[in-house]
């Protein structure tokens, strides 16, 4: 694949957020819409594109912890709002090498999910499925499995992480769309199977609009 090619051409052994999705939007798992710019003219032309209101992040390949270091802005709703994120984030990226700043639409929901991939020394490329956002790490709701997986496999998983119920309909939220978030489990055992250069993959959050899931943030390591 070319963005894992010339990442590696490169030297570097982590992808951007927006190359981390060109990998995952090849294997046909959705994800935001976004715009990689470089200017305040791209950043026009990416608003047109995508509409309000907008999430506007740093991007790069050494930023792999946006949220925390204070390089997200959300809910953004006019331009004077986009320029001035625009300007603040291009401020604080000075001496970064690689970095652009990503237009992205902003994806409203309530239940956030994690999907993601390691590559375990003795059963190989493993997919993981559970609780996203912030409390991935806290709560450490995930269950496994090696992959390839089939349909079977990811309809397993999600039922066993302990806070399964929020993919039913609660508190007057439509029921996840299980069959579509299995096929992103199957989909990321396949990139493991098929993309021997990539050691893991962190898609957190994937968030439900209503029913549907979209892969928000990622992040690809490769093997050095």
């Amino acid at each position: 694949m070319e963005v894992i090619e010339e990442a590696l051409r490169q030297g570097r052994a982590i992808l951007s957020e927006h190359e981390s999705k060109e990998v995952l939007k090849a294997y046909g798992i959705p994800v935001t819409r976004e715009v990689e710019v470089i200017d305040p003219e791209g950043l026009r032309e990416a608003v047109e594109r995508i509409g309000f209101p907008l999430v506007i992040k740093a991007c790069g390949p050494e930023l792999s912890h946006k949220t925390e270091s204070g390089l997200v802005r959300v809910d953004i709703r006019d331009m004077d709002e986009a320029l001035s994120a625009y300007h603040q984030l291009h401020g604080a990226m000075a001496g970064q090498s690689g970095g652009t700043i990503l237009v992205q639409e902003m994806i409203k929901g309530q239940r956030e999910l994690v999907v993601g991939l390691t590559r375990d020394p003795q059963f190989g490329p493993c997919v993981m499925f559970g609780l996203g956002g912030i409390f991935t790490e806290v709560l450490r709701d995930i269950s496994f499995r090696v992959a390839p997986i089939e349909h079977r496999d990811a309809m397993e998983m999600m039922q066993e992480i302990r806070a399964r119920k929020i993919l039913e309909g609660v508190r007057g939220m439509p029921p996840a769309d299980l069959d579509k978030l299995a096929q992103i489990l199957i989909r990321v055992g396949s990139i493991g199977v098929e993309q021997e250069a990539i050691k893991e993959i962190d898609i957190n959050p994937v968030i439900l609009k209503g029913s549907e899931p979209v892969a928000v943030d990622a992040l690809v390591v490769l093997n050095q």
